[in-house]
């Protein structure tokens, strides 16, 4: 069975020390956002987490960014600051995972059925 065929919608911000990601579910709806800021973050945003990728650019290992790197970067730990911060001035970016088939538990050895 196929797993791991998701898309995946991120804007990725190329800080001065660190860069930055943060996950949206839509393009259309952050465009929509960046010009009526009516619209609710939680509506543009997919979770309420910014991610660094210790400077190794969009693909790199994502943690959760710390107050200190946030502040180190944008000047304050706020989240919601930064979020609006990263959002308006990151690269969009859109992707497909590649689809995987593979065994779910190779522990089990062969499955003799009907012994």
């Amino acid at each position: 069975m196929p797993r791991a065929n998701d898309t995946t919608s991120k804007i990725f911000y190329k800080g001065k020390t660190e860069d930055f990601v943060v996950f949206v579910d839509d393009l259309e709806i952050l465009k929509k956002w960046k010009e009526d800021r009516s619209i609710a973050l939680a509506d543009v945003l997919n979770g309420w987490k910014i991610f660094l990728t210790h400077s190794h650019g969009a693909q790199g290992v994502l943690d959760t960014a710390s107050k200190a790197a946030l502040a180190n970067e944008f000047g304050t730990a706020d989240e919601d600051t930064c979020m609006i911060k990263i959002l308006e001035g990151g690269e969009f970016q859109h992707n497909t995972a590649r689809e995987r088939e593979g065994s779910k538990n190779d522990s089990k050895g062969p499955q003799n059925i009907g012994r």
